[in-house]
Order: C-alpha cells, then structure tokens, then sequence
C-alpha cells in the first residue's frame, strides 16, 4: 500500500483507473481474530455509486464499498513467470481458437463470430478480442442475432487473470444480464520437459482419430460436425495407447501451431488410471510437436477436474488465464 511521508495510508485511486490492476486495502464490516483489514489486488472493472468491483485474477468479483477504503493504488502489471513461455492473452486466445475450428465463423471487426451446430461452447461463441468496429451494445446485438439466425444461444468467450484480458468485457457482460455459466483455465508450459519424460506404453500417432479413437472419447456419438472440428487445425495429430479390446486404454489430441503445441482430449480408460498413460500421451504428441518446430505448450483444464490438475502440475504447466463463456438473456430480459 501507499505511505505518505508522515506514514499515513493513502488512498490514490478515482472511477478514471477503471480497466487497471490495482491494490486496495478496505476495513473489515465484522473484524475477526484481531484483524481489522483486508487487501484485494485485481483489476478495477467498474465504480459506480459509491461502489467498487474488483476482479481477482481467478476470475472472482470482490464488491467493496467506497466508504470503508482505507487505502489504494494503480499497480504494474504481474511480472513474467519465471518458468514457461511468455505470451499475451490475445495470442493465446487467437491460438487456441484455431486449434478449435468451428464449421462456420465470421468476422465482427476484430471479433469472431463462431457456428459449429452446438457442438461445444467454445465453437458456438464469438471471440471478442479487439475492436468489434461497433459500440459494445450494437455489437452484442449483433452477436444475438447470428446466433439467433442459426438456432442456437448466443455466447460469448471472454478472460480474466493475465495481461490483455477482458475484466472490464466481462462487467460489461453482466450488467446487461449475460450471465457467466463455465469457466476454466489456460495453462502453458515449456515444451521441451514433457517431450523429455521417459517411455511408457507405446502410443500410435495418426492424422485423424477413427472410429477406436472417438470410441474412447468422452464426448459420447461423435457426430460428423465433431469429426470435422476435432481434425481442424494448422497441424493435428491424434495419440492412442491400444487397449485389450477395440476401445484404446488412452487417446490425446494436439495442435501444432507455428511455436506452440496445443493439447486436448487426454482420456484414460478409468480402469487403466494412474498407470503413465496420460503422461505417455502427452510424451508422444510432444516429441511430434517438438519435431515440427514448436517449443510451448498450452491446453485448457476445468477447475472442478482435480486429476488432469495433478498431473499437468507435474509437467510444469502454470495457470495463464481463465477463461469464461457468458450466455445471453433471452430477448427483452437483457
């Protein structure tokens, strides 16, 4: 916090800092245990009557109210991680949508309009990254009607948590009632360690998954539009460690997309868990990245999924960002 030379707490933040990352120290409403402050550190997303809301990096909103501030300042961005790549969230997340195709998109000024017949959020959502070329409310409306001519909900893919990100999108989003329905994480890696990893079961590599591999995959009756999102890509290989049956023990899916390899679909037959298949996928499809040129690795993790968690801290991956998917109102709630 900020000390004047007398040592007095200072408060240095106006309704102007909106859309920066900031440190703020307010009084506790009940103290407990002695404590009569507490300090949140986020992105100042909007201060309205009398009210701040702050956005912590995991995507939490803190309100607080002005009146019990004790304290405040503008401060510098996270520094850079000390292990993996460094990347800016919008290349990241122009990457990770072309390791995601969707069968139909179009472009709102710099946002991506994306249509893939409602198989998954993150191919039925506009990417708003950069200028839409509209005011926000006209292209939101925008976004609604797309969606609407296909048949399908309007969402709408933003990020909390790294430089770059959409904090301030996202109270926007929810002051007009889009209301935030999964989240998850963007993790990045060096590439080169988990390429490293010594041999396990042997793991076949293909141009296109088949009929064994979207057997093991998890999202039951693989329609065609899954097939054809699933092989879009610049450069995608499909891993499968062979089971007993015609069902693998494992698959994995990864994009090779110029300096990164992005990895996804990493299932493991439940009766074969905690046997190296896993980790034997990710070797094998890195090992391929790796020969192709790539040196980072990244891939998407939900919050809730505690084993994948474990096993890609192993490798070294760090929490880049988070990642939401809002839902629009229905028309004339919103």
């Amino acid at each position: 916090m900020e000390f004047t030379a007398s040592g007095r707490l200072e408060l240095r933040l106006t309704p102007a800092d909106v859309g920066k990352r900031v440190s703020v120290r307010r009084m506790d409403e009940e103290p407990s245990a002695g404590r009569k402050f507490t300090d949140t550190v986020g992105v100042l997303t909007s201060w309205n009557n009398g009210v701040l809301l702050i956005t912590r990096r995991s995507g939490e909103r803190v309100s607080i109210d002005a009146s019990t501030l004790v304290a405040g300042k503008v401060v510098p961005a996270e520094p850079a991680r000390r292990r993996g790549p460094s990347a800016t969230y919008p290349e990241l997340a122009r990457v990770a949508s072309r390791a995601w195709r969707p069968i139909e998109s179009e472009r709102l000024g710099e946002w991506e309009l994306r249509a893939a017949q409602g198989f998954t959020r993150r191919a039925n959502s506009v990417l708003p990254v950069g200028d839409p070329g509209l005011p926000l409310d006209d292209a939101l409306d925008r976004v609604r009607d797309w969606y609407a001519e296909r048949g399908l909900p309007a969402y709408a893919q933003t990020a909390t948590g790294a430089a770059g990100t959409q904090e301030v999108l996202c109270a926007e989003l929810e002051a007009r009632g889009w209301a935030r329905e999964v989240s998850a994480e963007l993790r990045i890696a060096a590439l080169a360690p988990i390429g490293d990893a010594p041999d396990g079961r042997p793991v076949l590599l293909s141009r296109e998954p088949g009929a064994a591999w979207l057997g093991r995959y998890q999202r039951k009756g693989a329609s065609e539009v899954a097939s054809r999102v699933l092989c879009a890509g610049p450069s995608v290989w499909f891993a499968t460690v062979p089971g007993e049956g015609e069902v693998p023990a494992a698959i994995g899916r990864c994009v090779v997309d110029g300096r990164w390899a992005g990895f996804a679909a990493v299932e493991v037959d439940p009766a074969q868990r905690r046997q190296g298949l896993a980790s034997a996928v990710m070797t094998a499809l890195a090992r391929r990245a790796l020969d192709e040129g790539a040196s980072a690795a990244w891939l998407q993790v939900e919050s809730d999924n505690a084993g994948a968690r474990a096993l890609y801290d192993r490798l070294g991956f760090a929490t880049h960002h988070a990642y939401h998917h809002y839902r629009a109102p229905e028309r004339g709630t919103g």
